[in-house]
């Protein structure tokens, strides 16, 4: 939790973006397993924590534009609770500490949105992603579940992504530390990683590690020989020697601020010389997309460039040919790199992808694009100071979509087909470090987790 005063002013800044009506927030429920009592460890809604701070399950808070009015609405927890939790403080208490003198329970929402639909008053409210909240959000409004979508607020939803998307210092203090635990744990692996271990082997002594700094994992960890499956949830492979294993990860620091890194390795400790060049052509694109990144320059821009430095690497592989800027306009290149470069990142490993990528990732002067591959480009729009952004160019070889289009012949112009036989079992690699954008350019944020071939090599061979 941060100091009182940040919590209030991020909440004037917003209803000074919001013209009337009422904000409505949904905090996050626990979750259950398989029985009430036996829940999920409890992860609070991102946006009720940027405004509200508090931690807790079973909260909703409202503003009210009109009267100038902050409602936080919940409930202390009950003896019978206690018993089992230990001493717990009041909600009036906590709210107290992020600026909040009006509390009701919990019983008093539905109430409140009942008499202020009554007055023909406009309830905004932000995309729900969790059921019971769109269960929640039916019974108080009278929308269908299902058609909830269609009556988000859109000027809510922007005025979020406005506030959310550049972060301050205090928030940078806080991704520093989730990558103080993703650096730990990039090390332990690439201390532990040899053949003839399980992939859970490793990735189950990386989650342990997480915790054990006192932080957790920003999300499922991606631990695999099979790097070309983008996002494997799968780790029960048997390393070998020979195989490369990416590991994609981020540390959660207990602000639940995120870190996000991807390494790929050598199991045996030691790339080969066709590793190697794979390697290097991903980490030169890397390296030019970074050093592009500035205030005012769109993403979609750096993700092309980056799409050509790869292109040009996989020219000199003799994997490519014809010319670089052609190959990356038509899309050829996304036989190799059918992803996007980046996504913001903060209090979401996939900053606010809950309210929508078209308003997080692009805007009225950028729109999505329909082709292969560049579609999926998270973030395509200016970018701005303040804005933390992950960097994450790769190579694949995807023996099922090598077929696909060799059968369709497809860029047959910019790609060798009969060149990509012997890479069907290399797999993929993937390099990726977080980015601060700076009024003057960019930083890497957290410390160097080695990324280099040689640096590698060392702390494997050690």
């Amino acid at each position: 939790m941060f100091n009182i005063e940040t919590y209030k002013d991020r909440r004037q800044r917003l209803k000074e973006r919001m013209k009337d009506g009422i904000l409505l927030f949904l905090g996050n429920n626990e979750s259950p397993m398989n029985y009430p009592a036996n829940v999920y460890p409890f992860r609070q809604d991102s946006t009720f924590l940027y405004f509200w701070g508090l931690d807790q399950p079973a909260l909703a808070a409202v503003i009210d534009l009109d009267q100038d009015k902050e409602i936080i609405f919940g409930d202390d927890f009950s003896v019978d609770d206690i018993v089992w939790m230990g001493p717990q403080p009041k909600l009036h208490d906590l709210c107290a500490q992020v600026g909040v003198q009006t509390v009701k329970s919990s019983a008093d929402l539905a109430n409140f949105i009942f008499r202020a639909l009554q007055k023909g008053r406009p309830i905004h409210f932000l995309p729900p992603y969790r059921h019971d909240n769109m269960i929640k959000l039916q019974e108080i409004l009278g929308i269908r579940a299902d058609y909830l979508k269609n009556y988000v607020s859109v000027p809510f939803i922007k005025a979020v992504v406005e506030l959310r998307s550049v972060k301050s210092e205090e928030e940078i203090i806080e991704i520093e530390k989730a990558l103080d635990i993703t650096y730990q744990i990039h090390l332990e692996a690439m201390k532990l990683i040899r053949p003839g271990l399980k992939e859970y082997e490793i990735s189950g002594v990386l989650k342990g590690k997480a915790m054990s700094l006192g932080g957790s994992l920003s999300f499922p960890m991606i631990f695999s020989v099979h790097g070309e499956i983008l996002h494997n949830p799968h780790q029960l492979n048997l390393m070998e020697k020979g195989q490369l294993v990416v590991l994609d990860c981020g540390g959660e620091a207990p602000s639940h601020y995120a870190g996000d890194i991807t390494r790929t390795l050598p199991v045996s400790g030691k790339f080969s010389e066709e590793q190697k060049a794979v390697y290097q052509a991903v980490l030169s694109a890397q390296t030019a997309a970074i050093e592009m990144i500035q205030p005012g320059i769109r993403f979609r821009d750096v993700h092309l460039e980056a799409a050509k430095v790869l292109t040009l690497g996989l020219k000199e592989l003799g994997l490519m040919k014809g010319n670089i800027d052609d190959a990356v306009q038509a899309g050829a290149h996304a036989l190799f790199f059918p992803h996007g470069l980046g996504h913001m990142m903060g209090l979401d490993v996939h900053d606010m992808e809950d309210l929508g990528e078209e308003y997080v990732g692009y805007d009225e002067h950028t729109k999505r694009s329909s082709q292969f591959g560049l579609a999926n480009l998270r973030l395509a729009r200016e970018l701005k100071s303040g804005f933390v952004v992950t960097v994450e160019p790769g190579i694949y070889f995807i023996p099922q979509l090598i077929d696909l289009w060799q059968q369709e012949q497809k860029f047959k112009d910019f790609i060798n087909y009969d060149k990509l036989e012997s890479y069907r079992h290399f797999g993929g690699i993937r390099i990726e470090d977080d980015v601060l954008v700076t009024e003057n350019g960019c930083r890497i944020l957290g410390k160097l987790i080695p990324k280099r071939i040689e640096g590698i090599e060392a702390i494997m061979q050690k």
